[in-house]
C-alpha cells in the first residue's frame, strides 16, 4: 500500500508539473505568433525582465520586498484576528443555538456582499490609513472561518456526545474532548478557505490611499499599461498565496494527523 501511494504521489507531482509546463508554452506560443496585443498578454521573457526590473529597482520608490511585506503585514494581521475571534463564536455557535440565532444572522446578511460595498464606510469610520484595510480584510477572513467552524460543531455524530454523557463528561469536558477535535479538519478547511478570500480582496483593501503593496503595484502598473508588471504581481500573489496555503496544511498534518484515516 505504501509504493501504491508513493508511485501515485509520484504521478500526481508529474502531472502537476506537465500542467504548469503546458501553461508556459501555450503562454509563449500565444505571445511569439502575436496572436494577442503584447500590450495585453506580454511574453514570459517581458515578464522575467520586469521582475528583475522591480527587484532591483523596485517600484515607484519603494522595493519589491517591501510591496511584499506591506501586503503580508495587513494580510495576516487581518488573518490571526479573524482566527482568534471567529474560531470561538464559530464552535460555540453551532454548540449553542441562541448564540447561533444571534451571531448568524450577521454573517450571512454581510458574507455575500462585495468588499467594496462597505469599504467606503470604512474608510470613512477609521480612516484612510491601514486599519480600515486590515478591518476590511479581517471582515473577508471572518465569515469563512465562522461558518466553517458552526457548521462542524453541527455535524458532530450525536453518538460521540451521548457516549462522552454516558461516561459522566461534563459539558465542558464533552466540548474539550469531543466537539472541538472532531471540528479541528473543518477549522483548518475555513482557515485556507479564509486565506484565499482575503487574498482575493487584498487588491481592493490597496486601492484606497495607499502607495505600497503588491495589490497596489498591480493596480497602479494598470494605469500605464504595464502589464509586465501586472503579470509580474498576479504571480507572486499567487505564489505566496500558494505557500501560505502549504503552511495551514502543514500544520493541519501536525495538528490532525487522523484526518482522511477514519
Amino acid at each position: 500500500m505504501d509504493k501504491l501511494s508513493k508511485r501515485n504521489g509520484t504521478f500526481e507531482r508529474v502531472l502537476t508539473l506537465s500542467t504548469v509546463l503546458i501553461i508556459i508554452a501555450i503562454w509563449y506560443i500565444t505571445t511569439k505568433l502575436n496572436l494577442v496585443s503584447d500590450t495585453l498578454v506580454p511574453s514570459p521573457g517581458k515578464v522575467i525582465k520586469a521582475f528583475i526590473e522591480v527587484l532591483q529597482n523596485g517600484y515607484k520608490g519603494s522595493s519589491l520586498l517591501t510591496h511584499l511585506g506591506v501586503s503580508m503585514e495587513r494580510l495576516l494581521i487581518a488573518f490571526i484576528l479573524a482566527g482568534i475571534t471567529a474560531i470561538p463564536l464559530g464552535l460555540l455557535s453551532g454548540y449553542n443555538s441562541k448564540i447561533r440565532a444571534i451571531l448568524e444572522p450577521i454573517i450571512e446578511f454581510y458574507r455575500p456582499l462585495p468588499p467594496l460595498a462597505y469599504y467606503t464606510l470604512l474608510v470613512l469610520w477609521m480612516g484612510i490609513d491601514n486599519s480600515s484595510k486590515i478591518a476590511l480584510l479581517y471582515l473577508a477572513s471572518f465569515a469563512p472561518i465562522f461558518i466553517s467552524c458552526m457548521s462542524a460543531v453541527l455535524k458532530v455524530k450525536k453518538d460521540y456526545i451521548s457516549s462522552a454523557d454516558t461516561l459522566g463528561a461534563s459539558r465542558s469536558q464533552v466540548f474539550a474532548h469531543v466537539i472541538f477535535p472532531s471540528c479541528l479538519p473543518d477549522i483548518f478547511l475555513g482557515l485556507r478557505t479564509a486565506i484565499g478570500v482575503s487574498y482575493t480582496t487584498l487588491v481592493a483593501a490597496e486601492m484606497v490611499a495607499a502607495v505600497s503593496g503588491i495589490g497596489w503595484m498591480v493596480l497602479d502598473a494598470s494605469k500605464f499599461l504595464r502589464s509586465d508588471i501586472i503579470f509580474v504581481g498576479i504571480i507572486i500573489m499567487g505564489l505566496t498565496g500558494i505557500l501560505l496555503d502549504r503552511i495551514i496544511r502543514y500544520i493541519e498534518i501536525k495538528v490532525v494527523p487522523w484526518k482522511g484515516k477514519e
